[in-house]
């Protein structure tokens, strides 16, 4: 079944986007620990920030609040980052070499045709559905902007679900395939062709 091919193959290449945040995740709470462990360095600012504040002393530590928040939410923003710009990678890069993901192959399917440019197309639809919007969202709402945040998390839903469900319609062309001008297709098994053994004398 075509629609059930194409499922697998999005749980595949999902799988690996999950795979990749996860592993983001653990480096991004690894160098925010850093930042609250470090205690020379954490004294010396602190320090610093007493002396410069002629004895407001909540101001200085307010300071000190302050900049370990900025400096975890740009890790954050640093991940979320990294994550788009590596699936946006993966999905055009093996467009563009060999027509399908590591998901399409698995299940016998190719995306046609696969020049550079249509990939690239197909790449940036699919990386703003599947991940770039939910990570603006994720974003919005660690700077605070919880209203944009939703709306923006809305607009991921919409796109998303934009880009699937034309998967199960007769033509089976997602968003991304009618942007990028291509198409999903099975790939057959070619069978050798017999020629007839030629007797000479």
């Amino acid at each position: 079944m075509p629609k059930l091919r194409r499922a697998v193959a999005w749980s595949v290449d999902f799988a690996l986007v999950v795979a990749l945040a996860s592993a983001l995740a653990v480096l991004t709470f690894h160098r925010i620990s850093a930042l609250v462990t470090d205690v020379p360095e954490l004294a010396t600012r602190g320090g610093l920030d007493l002396l410069t504040s002629r004895g407001d002393v909540l101001d200085a530590s307010e300071d000190l609040g302050l900049s370990l928040w900025n400096k975890s939410v740009l890790y954050v923003e640093q991940a979320f980052g990294l994550l788009v710009l590596t699936v946006f990678l993966y999905q055009w890069v093996c467009l563009a070499l060999a027509g399908r993901t590591v998901g399409k192959a698995l299940v016998g399917l190719k995306v046609t045709p696969s020049r550079p440019r249509r990939a690239a197309r197909r790449a940036a639809v699919t990386t703003a559905a599947d991940v770039a919007v939910y990570a603006v969202a994720c974003v919005l709402l660690v700077e605070g902007q919880v209203v944009l945040s939703v709306l923006v998390w809305a607009v991921a839903v919409v796109l998303f679900l934009l880009n699937a469900l034309p998967v199960l319609s007769p033509g089976r062309r997602s968003l991304a395939d009618r942007v990028a001008g291509t198409a999903v297709s099975g790939v057959g098994l070619s069978r050798p062709v017999a020629t007839p053994l030629v007797r000479t004398s």
